[in-house]
């Protein structure tokens, strides 16, 4: 009875210590920039600011350039994407599974890294346009302005359509393919009025993620040179004019609220409309054979599709080790040298990352088991708003959390000392943590689901306490879930830069991410920069390796009793 009196108390304290967290380093911050907006230098209320941004023509060219590139970047990466979901779901398909792996690499890859591997490859003087214009006499400058910045950001990330999308494809029922089938329907007609219709959940989960995080991109028109777009405006505007320049605070409410604006326009299309199936476990769609034309045709375009998705990892491999690479479609010469520099120089980079991003990640599992555990074992009121705040990251971007951290730690010292907040890696890694805390929440909680409220009342009957409870039966059972959550924060924190280079404010300080951005602005940095790049993408790739097998290790289990 004594413990049952005191559990409240336990859960009261821990969400208060977690409402805490994300009140100081998301909500004040985030809420300060909003204010900050809204606000004169004497604090009365005011739209002026707004005003002033749409009355300069360049502003307005960086709100529509954003736009514009986030839209087309999706519609590009939709163009890539469904084909090839539907093509290896639907059709008997050699190698649908290595495909479809393939397919998700790019995601490993930062987009600003991989832009300049592209350049070399399709841009003006690049391998493609050399060729093309020895072979045909013409060039494609698709590298060049906003087109390239919208070519890069689909590559990068229509991945995120395709992994949504073939999940909610495998996840139609087979009987209503079948009953379409059978009054008429098929190619073109199944697919647009059924098929598709069907998995537009998937499609538009997946879009909307496109959309946000296109629109949020600071690094890759940096790299690429392109400043006309929202993001890049906020950055030099805060570096340049200051923290104070009203500006900056505009270019960052309105970057919030159209990232919110099209998760919740995603959401507000499937409002009402019912993508259910009668039968769960029941067959899925008919896969069928692929006549001559047909297979040549599907696999020209997966070959077709996957070289250009694969170009920048090709690309930034090859500039790793070449020596000399202008004019010509390959390299002229090859050495070791640039892995040597950084392995000399950027020490610190690859401590400080793997520093960073092992406590940022281990941060968000703490903070993702805690608010886990308040939803699905307590009873406190309102308790599903911890979730809520916490997945507000998802609609911010790294830029503007990182310029909410410059301007509520202003002036702010490190309890003891007089070294600034502002000057110290804590708001780096607390960035991170923030940043990716809705991923790591969402494996906590799916972990959580997944063990029964029995085994905790056995071992509380047996006279264990909650703490002994949570050690040892909770947490061992939630440990696939738990390093699943902690991968997936660690390796997307390690290419994060929109918020490190706001936050960097010293070499010593900066990660990998950071690094490669230094070494990328000049033509003889490129070399270690690709290196670097190369050693970043080794290390997402490793933890996205060790996340699939803690994954499918830890469904073994369930599985062996069926067998």
């Amino acid at each position: 009875m004594a413990a049952r009196r005191h559990r409240p108390w336990g859960a009261w304290l821990l969400a208060g210590a977690v409402l805490a967290f994300l009140l100081v380093f998301l909500l004040w911050p985030v809420g300060l920039v909003i204010y900050t907006a809204f606000v004169t230098e004497t604090g009365a209320l005011t739209l002026g600011h707004f005003s002033n941004f749409f009355d300069q023509s360049l502003l307005r060219e960086a709100f529509f350039n954003s736009l514009t590139v986030a839209l087309a970047s999706v519609v590009f990466a939709s163009i890539i994407a469904v084909p090839l979901a539907y093509l290896t779901v639907r059709f008997e398909f050699r190698g649908a599974l290595l495909i479809q792996t393939l397919g998700v690499l790019p995601l490993i890859m930062p987009p600003f890294v991989g832009a300049v591997a592209l350049q070399l490859i399709f841009g003006r003087s690049g391998s493609v346009n050399l060729l093309l214009n020895d072979w045909f006499g013409f060039s494609v400058p698709i590298m060049d302005g906003l087109v390239g910045v919208t070519f890069v950001e689909s590559i990068h990330y229509f991945p995120f359509i395709l992994l949504n999308l073939v999940a909610a494809m495998r996840n139609i029922d087979g009987a209503m393919e079948e009953s379409a089938l059978n009054l008429g329907a098929k190619g073109w007609r199944l697919f647009w009025r059924i098929i598709f219709p069907l998995s537009l959940p998937g499609y538009l989960a997946g879009a909307a993620l496109v959309f946000v995080k296109v629109f949020d991109d600071l690094g890759t028109p940096l790299v690429m040179g392109v400043t006309n777009m929202l993001a890049p405006q906020a950055y030099l505007r805060i570096t340049s004019v200051g923290i104070e320049d009203p500006l900056g605070y505009v270019i960052s409410v309105i970057m919030i609220s159209l990232s919110i604006l099209a998760l919740w326009m995603a959401a507000r299309v499937m409002k009402g409309k019912d993508y259910s199936t009668l039968q769960k476990g029941g067959s899925s769609l008919q896969r069928r054979n692929l006549r001559g034309w047909e297979s040549v045709l599907a696999y020209g375009w997966v070959l077709f599709v996957l070289l250009v998705t694969l170009a920048p990892h090709i690309g930034i491999l090859l500039m790793s080790f070449s020596k000399v690479w202008s004019f010509s479609v390959l390299p002229d010469a090859y050495t070791l040298a640039h892995y040597a520099t950084v392995f000399t120089d950027s020490q610190s980079m690859i401590v400080n990352t793997l520093k960073y991003c092992l406590m940022s990640a281990s941060l968000d599992i703490v903070l993702g088991t805690a608010i886990a555990y308040l939803i699905y074992r307590t009873q406190l009121p309102a308790r599903q708003w911890l979730d809520y705040l916490a997945s507000i990251a998802l609609a911010i971007p790294g830029l503007v959390l990182a310029i909410g951290y410059l301007r509520l730690f202003k002036g702010v010292n490190v309890p003891f000392t007089d070294t600034p907040v502002v000057g110290t890696w804590v708001l780096i890694m607390m960035a991170y943590a923030v940043r990716r805390l809705p991923y790591a929440l969402r494996s906590c909680m799916a972990a959580l689901q997944q063990v029964h409220v029995s085994l905790e009342e056995a071992a509380n009957s047996l006279g264990a306490g909650k703490l002994n409870t949570a050690r040892r039966v909770m947490v061992p059972l939630m440990a696939g879930g738990i390093l699943a959550g902690f991968v997936t924060s660690f390796i997307t924190a390690a290419v994060e830069l929109s918020a490190t280079i706001l936050l960097t404010s010293s070499e010593a300080q900066a990660p990998m991410s950071y690094g490669i951005y230094l070494y990328m602005q000049s033509i003889a940095g490129r070399g270690p920069g690709a290196a670097l790049g190369v050693i970043a993408v080794v290390v997402v790739a490793l933890g996205t390796y060790v996340s699939h097998r803690v994954i499918e290790n830890s469904r073994e289990p369930a599985r062996r009793p069926n067998e």
